[in-house]
Formats: structure tokens, C-alpha cells, sequence
């Protein structure tokens, strides 16, 4: 009996003990649960390693859609693709017109794809179009370059080690959003995009192009054509502010070529639209191509000799585009 007491007391001391360590840790446990409640995402220092995700990042248009495959080992890094006129409000086309998720599976760099933005040319519009009842102001460049990537932070990308590319609409507002937010971007890429918009005749076709694809007023965009944010968007007038930064620009023919494969009266229709909107494309690429040498600014220039305005081309480009962005980015 005398042995008994001494090991009871023993067991009564360590369970004092115990429940005064739960008194002390639980207020910190609670106060941890509760700021992970209380944010708007999980904070964590580094990107799920590889997996697809679609979430939903609070904006000044109300929450937005947006596509992500996280970077296959966890790497900070990553490539926002942005979609073209015709954006749809479900899925960015690069999800399910090309093999981008593919590509891009194994290496260590994060795709970033938003869903929306049809004819918004992803710039801060000055209001509503009037034209087809839009009920918020479309504030792209906003949301890509100061609300997105804050959420982006809270899951481990760096708001500096990233990289933008687009198509036709998508390719003219990558370039405009990586020369004015250097300290976002590193690497900008435009497939078959409107490089020389204040060319004769340009915001005259941008005008028609955004009332065909949703009946948008692109003076709701950017004001009347003599006002200076025509300028602003304007990638042959800002190219200076490009120094420096990794580029890569493509624009096909307009020539049919191995994708092009109509069959039927509306597949023939398609196929000439396309060879003309690509042979406009061309026109200012080649003209953006002349000032960046002007300016001795150097950028990776692809050419192909057949190739229309269509996804499969665009697929192969940013195949091409592949090591050059890695690189830059540092996300092998």
C-alpha cells in the first residue's frame, strides 16, 4: 500500500500537467482555426504539388471563374493564358480547344487560366457597354494584376516570377499588361494578336470585331478614338516600355495549312474568316516586328508559312514556346 500512493500521486501530477498544457495550447489552436476561417483562402508558402483546380477569386466584378493546374512540384512560378474575343463565362478556352494542360503537366510552372472577359480586350473599362445591358463594369487589368495574384499568394505563386500569353484579343492585352506591370511579369507572348492598333483602319475593325462578339461599345472601353488609352493599349506605341522582358510573338500566314480540313458549306465559311482575321494579324505583327528592331529590342519571332486564325495553330505555339518560357521563369 505505502508503493501505491507514491505512483498515484505520480499519475495525478502528469495529469495536471497535461491539462495544463490543453489549457495553454488550446486559445492558440482556436485563434489559428479562426484566421484560417475568417480568410479568403488557405495560406500556405508553397503551390500544391501538380492536381487541377477551379476556385472562385472575389473581384470588383464579382467572383471570377478561374482555371488552375497547379505547378507539378510545388514551384512557385507561374503562366496566366488568356483567352481570345469569343471568351466564354464557363471555360477558357484553353482548357478544352488545345492540349495546354498536357503540355504543361510535368513541368514545375503553374497554369493560370481566367474564365470570362468576352471583347473586354482584359483592359479596365471606363463603364457598362450600353449597347447589350452589361451590368458591371468589366476591371480586368485590376483583377489580373492586383486581385488575382493576391489570392494566387495565399497558395504559394510569387507575385513576381510569372509570365503572361494570349491569342488575337488575349496576345495584344498580354503584352499591354506584362509592359505595365514589370514587377509581375518576366516573359510575355502574343499568338496572332493586334500588335499596330492605331494602323488605318484598326480601331475601326476592333469597333465592328467587339459588336459581332457580344455587341460590346468598345467606346465604353476605351473612350472615343481620339483618346489617349487607345494609346495606352496600343502595343507598336508602348513597345519601349517592353525592354527587357522575355517576348515571344507569333502570326501565321493566313495561308490554310495542316489543322484546315473543311468539310461542309459552314467549315468553308470559318476557314476564310480565319485566313483573313490571321492576314490582318500578320500586318501588325510584321509591323510590331519592325519597331521592337527599331528600338534593338530583342524577342523570338515565329512565322509559320501556312496557318489560320484557329486553336490548333495556337496549341503548336505555345508548344514552341514551351522551353522559352521554362527558362525565363526558372521552372523546369
Amino acid at each position: 500500500m505505502r508503493l501505491a500512493r507514491p505512483r498515484l500521486l505520480q499519475r495525478l501530477k502528469r495529469r495536471a500537467l497535461g491539462v495544463t498544457a490543453a489549457a495553454l495550447v488550446l486559445p492558440v489552436v482556436a485563434g489559428i482555426a479562426g484566421t484560417a476561417a475568417a480568410s479568403a483562402a488557405p495560406v500556405a508558402h508553397r503551390a500544391p504539388a501538380g492536381g487541377y483546380e477551379e476556385v472562385f477569386v472575389d473581384s470588383s466584378m464579382g467572383p471570377i471563374k478561374v482555371q488552375i493546374q497547379w505547378a507539378s512540384r510545388g514551384g512557385n512560378a507561374a503562366l496566366y493564358l488568356l483567352d481570345g474575343l469569343r471568351a466564354r463565362s464557363d471555360r477558357n478556352a484553353w482548357t478544352y480547344e488545345t492540349n495546354a494542360l498536357d503540355q504543361y503537366r510535368h513541368d514545375n510552372l503553374t497554369l493560370v487560366m481566367p474564365v470570362g472577359g468576352q471583347s473586354s480586350f482584359y483592359s479596365d473599362w471606363y463603364a457598362p457597354s450600353n449597347f447589350n445591358g452589361q451590368q458591371v463594369t468589366y476591371k480586368w487589368e485590376t483583377f489580373l494584376t492586383q486581385e488575382l495574384p493576391a489570392y494566387l499568394e495565399t497558395r504559394g505563386v510569387s507575385r513576381s516570377n510569372n509570365g503572361v500569353l494570349g491569342l488575337s484579343m488575349g496576345g495584344s492585352a498580354a503584352l499591354t499588361l506584362a509592359a505595365y506591370h514589370r514587377d509581375q511579369f518576366k516573359f510575355a507572348g502574343s499568338l496572332s494578336g493586334y500588335l499596330n492598333i492605331s494602323a488605318p483602319g484598326m480601331r475601326e475593325a476592333i469597333r465592328i470585331a467587339m459588336l459581332d462578339a457580344g455587341r460590346f461599345n468598345v467606346d465604353s472601353m476605351w473612350g472615343p478614338p481620339w483618346s489617349k488609352e487607345w494609346l495606352r493599349n496600343d502595343p507598336f506605341v508602348f513597345a519601349p516600355k517592353l525592354e527587357g522582358m522575355s517576348l515571344y510573338i507569333s502570326a501565321a500566314s493566313g495561308l490554310p495549312g495542316q489543322y484546315d480540313k473543311p468539310r461542309k458549306a459552314i467549315d468553308y465559311f470559318n476557314t476564310t474568316n480565319a485566313m483573313g482575321l490571321e492576314a490582318l494579324s500578320l500586318i501588325n505583327t510584321r509591323a510590331f516586328q519592325l519597331r521592337l528592331a527599331t528600338l534593338k529590342i530583342p524577342a523570338t519571332f515565329s512565322f509559320p508559312a501556312n496557318g489560320t486564325h484557329s486553336w490548333a495553330y495556337w496549341s503548336a505555339e505555345l508548344w514552341q514556346a514551351r522551353g522559352q518560357i521554362l527558362d525565363t521563369l526558372k521552372a523546369w
